[in-house]
């Protein structure tokens, strides 16, 4: 069989999912966003000469029909490989839907059996780059976790930068990383746009901190194994039902505090990520005339190539329509 290149195909699945949503940048129907997101993802994922299955999705089958947990991606013809599929097609609808930074499209890959099977409920979770690697304890305070980073760092204190999302139940970290004296950068939506800046000094970006989804936690691990980086992070089911989520999910230790092996094991990860709008790390599509400009990140942690990929596409010949010779 022809040796094909993983890492491209992948970036390829975020493209499509990115230039399918980025029409509606701005025009307020979220759901509308989804769907676009998603069928662009289904499309390039036929290209795809892989067995995949998406282990982490949109939801389970019975409450939403687009890339369900479970579903069956890719060609799926003999000898080829059988993966893992963990992705977010649009993380961060909402912010594409009122034309916001920070929204990208996701995806990570790895040989059957070695993502975590996260639930869609919340994870409480902290993110740094490689050089904080081992400087974080998610038990610890976070007054004593934001010191041992800067030491890594070699910072002081008042040149840390925190992300943190703006949400009420982070009003107490806030208001306590500027008691410490840190700097602090709040975002609206995207929490793995904003784990994958503190991999990369040009963001000025130190850590994340704070509850955000699971699903996005697994993605942001992947790419952080990716890079050398380190994420640590708790389940937080709010009710019964969620408890029951985990269970199904084959969740035994609800408290357990999951390193990024627990939720991405296995020493051949890829990642993807293609930015709708702007980002820390990821400029967002640019239209003229009849083309798209995308710009993208892709890696794989066995290798440790990291690649920014800036691309053109001719609208009239791009895989949005659907066009089986996309693939140049």
């Amino acid at each position: 069989m022809e040796k094909f290149d993983i890492a491209m195909g992948i970036v390829r699945v975020t493209e499509a999912a990115t230039l399918a949503c980025s029409k509606l940048l701005g025009k307020g129907n979220i759901e509308e966003v989804d769907l676009a997101a998603a069928n662009g993802a289904r499309f390039a994922f036929e290209l795809l000469p892989i067995k995949g299955r998406v282990v982490i999705g949109e939801g389970e089958i019975n409450k939403s029909p687009i890339l369900y947990i479970g579903e069956k991606v890719g060609q799926w013809k003999d000898g080829q490989t059988e993966y893992d599929i963990a992705i977010d097609p649009i993380d961060g609808n909402i912010l594409v839907a009122k034309g916001r930074p920070n929204a990208i499209s996701a995806i990570a890959l790895s040989e059957k059996g070695n993502i975590f099977r996260a639930p869609q409920i919340y994870m409480k979770k902290i993110a740094v780059g490689p050089k904080a690697k081992g400087a974080v304890n998610l038990n610890a305070n976070f007054e004593t976790n934001l010191k041992n980073i800067a030491e890594a760092l070699n910072k002081d204190l008042k040149e840390l930068t925190v992300m943190v999302q703006d949400r009420p139940r982070h009003e107490e970290i806030i208001k306590k990383a500027r008691e410490i004296g840190v700097r602090v950068k709040i975002f609206a939506e995207g929490d793995i746009a904003a784990a994958l800046a503190t991999a990369f000094d040009d963001t000025g970006v130190d850590v994340l901190y704070g509850i955000g989804g699971a699903p996005e936690g697994v993605l942001a691990a992947a790419a952080l194994k990716c890079l050398g980086g380190e994420i640590q992070a708790k389940l937080m089911p709010q009710n019964d039902r969620q408890l029951a989520m985990c269970k199904r999910a084959g969740i035994e230790d609800i408290e357990k505090t999951l390193t990024t092996d627990d939720l991405i094991k296995g020493d051949d990860v890829y990642f993807a990520a293609t930015a709708v709008t702007d980002s820390d790390l990821l400029k967002g599509v640019i239209y003229k005339g009849d083309t798209a400009f995308t710009h993208s990140v892709v890696m794989r942690q066995k290798t440790g190539v990291v690649r920014f990929v800036d691309a053109m596409h001719k609208l009239e010949k791009s895989l949005i329509h659907f066009k089986e010779d996309y693939f140049i």
